[in-house]
C-alpha cells in the first residue's frame, strides 16, 4: 500500500471513528461536514501530523490562480 494511499486511509476512518465514539454527535445532524473540518473539531491528524484542509486551498490557491503550494494546508 502506498503511502498517499495510507494518508487518505487514516484521515477516513478518523473521520468516521471520532465522531462515532461522541455522545453528542447530534449536534452534527443535517449539516455536511468535510475532513478537514472535523479534524479541526475532534483534534485528529493525517500520518505526518498535519490536518488536511483542502477547502481553504481551494478558494486561496487555486481559485485565485496562485501556484500549487501545500505548504500551510497540511
Amino acid at each position: 500500500m502506498s503511502v498517499e494511499r495510507d494518508r487518505c486511509t487514516c484521515v477516513f476512518q478518523n473521520a468516521i471513528a471520532h465522531p462515532v465514539g461522541d455522545l453528542e454527535v447530534a449536534r452534527w445532524s443535517g449539516q455536511s461536514l468535510s475532513s478537514g473540518q472535523l479534524a479541526q473539531i475532534y483534534g485528529f491528524t493525517d500520518l505526518d501530523g498535519s490536518q488536511l484542509d483542502a477547502f481553504r486551498y481551494i478558494q486561496q490557491v487555486q481559485e485565485v490562480g496562485k501556484p500549487p503550494n501545500a505548504t500551510g494546508y497540511r
